[in-house]
């Protein structure tokens, strides 16, 4: 503590004595003798600056990094502008973090109410958080807020990240919530089966949009069966293809929630990550998380200002909903800055470029190697293809310096993103010709 923590040993002394203990292990006595350390940890000697650089560097060579990405599944390759960096890694911003002294934190209040504007803009919603932890979070979230006395079920279909489906049950186990799972027929939600699963105690329906497959749902009537059983509607959607679908809220969403990792953040290996929330006005004081508002102090000037905070579980511990206690800020500013930079017309031009370049990697698997789509239907840049040998076809391609897509029942989900030349995919398909996997 000591370490750390700049006070004295009568200081330390004076600490234990108001809080009525003799020692700092007398601070200890509930845990079991066998869980404590006793003496020093066995550690190496201290390395000097240089031998570290050159361990860690040496570490670093072990991992391997793909030239050239076809894999998706959640975590996006995308063209992130170079300014998005020069700002974000800037000193002010590093060390940002959830404000609790609102009033000395403008700067990053302010961040995060225009984080929150673009959000709103780019789902069409009313009112978006400052972020939680990851997209599958958020989703998880996005069922609870929408539970209340008499509706205890959420259902969520089956097309979904699988990943992002088993956070929805670890988050539903503890809140006794039970969730209902709705089959996908062709790829997609069996809106029948959906019809008939909804009933007066189903909460929510949560779908993806597009879902797991890449395919694009059929949302707008999701939406109205979901409607109808008087449920809200939950959709997870992809922040790029925005940029040319239809927004959330055009689509009738109570909710909209989904990973921010686009909006230019590096796949990293898994993160950190954003999982962005946003609702309507009538679903605002149920969404979970921190909330700025723009306001005016007394003397007129603006100020930005934590909303809503009586939602907090620090605040009514014993009403809270949920245990979402920060955000990922200066992912959040990351992804601000990133839609700043790219504007609307950049954000729909990142998205056509995605949908027609995954098109015609579809198109050239099929003609050149006879791999049909599993399944039909429209898709934005993911597609799931059929393949006699998926081991043999990622292998090929991995020694040729390409991350294939990944390995799925059914085949190989593909995902094809702007910064994939058509050169690139032409010789992927080559490589794989070449290489008789067919």
């Amino acid at each position: 503590m000591g370490t750390f923590v700049p006070t004295t040993a009568s200081e330390r002394e004076e600490m234990l004595r108001v809080i009525g203990v003799g020692s700092v292990d007398d601070l200890f006595r509930d845990v079991p003798p066998q869980m404590l350390l006793h003496g020093a940890l066995n550690l190496a000697p201290g390395k000097s600056e240089m031998e570290t650089w050159e361990t860690v560097s040496a570490l670093a060579e072990k991992n391997r990094v793909f030239p050239v990405c076809l894999r998706g599944a959640g975590s996006y390759r995308h063209y992130i502008p170079a300014a998005v960096r020069a700002v974000a890694s800037r000193e002010e911003f590093v060390t940002a973090y959830t404000p609790y002294q609102a009033e000395i934190s403008q700067g990053i209040l302010q961040a995060i109410f225009e984080y929150q504007t673009m959000m709103c803009e780019l789902t069409g919603m009313d009112v978006s958080n400052a972020g939680v932890y990851d997209g599958g979070t958020a989703a998880a979230e996005a069922l609870t807020m929408c539970r209340d006395r008499k509706r205890s079920r959420a259902c969520v279909s089956a097309a979904v990240d699988p990943q992002v489906l088993e956070t929805m049950r670890t988050y539903c186990f503890g809140s006794g919530t039970e969730l209902c799972v709705v089959p996908a027929k062709d790829g997609k939600t069996d809106a029948e089966a959906l019809r008939r699963l909804l009933g007066d105690d189903a909460a929510c329906f949560y779908v993806q949009q597009p879902n797991y497959y890449g395919i694009l749902e059929d949302v707008e009537e999701l939406g109205e069966i979901t409607r109808a059983a008087g449920a809200k509607y939950v959709m997870g959607v992809n922040p790029i293809s925005l940029g040319l679908l239809r927004t959330p809220a055009e689509c009738g969403a109570d909710v909209a929630v989904g990973e921010g990792q686009p909006l230019g953040l590096e796949t990293a290996f898994g993160g950190p990550y954003l999982g962005f929330m946003a609702a309507t006005g009538a679903m605002m004081r149920r969404l979970p998380g921190r909330i700025v508002g723009r306001t005016r102090d007394v003397d007129g000037k603006t100020g930005y200002v934590l909303t809503l905070s009586a939602r907090e579980q620090h605040i009514r511990r014993e009403k809270a909903s949920s245990n979402i206690c920060s955000n990922e800020q200066l992912c959040a500013l990351t992804a601000g800055v990133y839609l700043a930079a790219l504007g609307e017309a950049g954000v729909k031009q990142a998205a056509t470029l995605c949908l027609s370049k995954a098109h015609y990697f579809a198109r050239q698997l099929e003609e050149q190697l006879g791999w049909k789509r599993r399944y039909g239907g429209e898709f934005f840049h993911e597609f799931l293809s059929e393949c006699p040998n998926p081991g043999r076809a990622l292998a090929v391609l991995a020694e040729h310096g390409i991350l294939g897509g990944l390995p799925v029942d059914g085949g190989i989900l593909w995902c094809v993103t702007e910064l994939v030349s058509r050169e690139q995919m032409d010789r992927a398909v080559a490589i794989m010709r070449e290489g008789n996997v067919r």
